[in-house]
């Protein structure tokens, strides 16, 4: 299952990135509303994950772009420290979950 990260701080986006790859994830990432629209309309990706940074119009617009292109699950996000601890937490299960058809 395909994942894009959308996040306002790339180093942020860069280890989430990290992380979910590193555990066997296909996930890509972007800083801007414009890379991670342009992403969206492929109909690659199965789940959005948008980070605390992200306005509510942004998060609002991403949310109706996701659900027009066949993302069946958008994750809200808030990192917090240990970065990699929390992706496995918080967004790693939903992920799984998501390409089990359970979500």
């Amino acid at each position: 299952m395909r994942t894009l990260v959308l996040g306002r701080t790339p180093a942020r986006v860069t280890e989430v990135l990290d992380t979910l790859r590193a555990d066997g994830f296909d996930a890509e990432g972007m800083s801007t509303d414009e890379a991670a629209l342009k992403l969206l309309e492929t109909d690659a990706f199965g789940v959005l994950i948008i980070g605390g940074g992200v306005g509510p119009d942004s998060r609002a617009a991403m949310k109706d772009v996701a659900a027009e292109h066949g993302v069946r699950r958008v994750i809200d996000g808030a990192l917090t420290a240990p970065f990699d601890a929390y992706v496995r937490r918080e967004f790693e299960p939903v992920i799984r979950e998501t390409a089990a058809g359970k979500g």
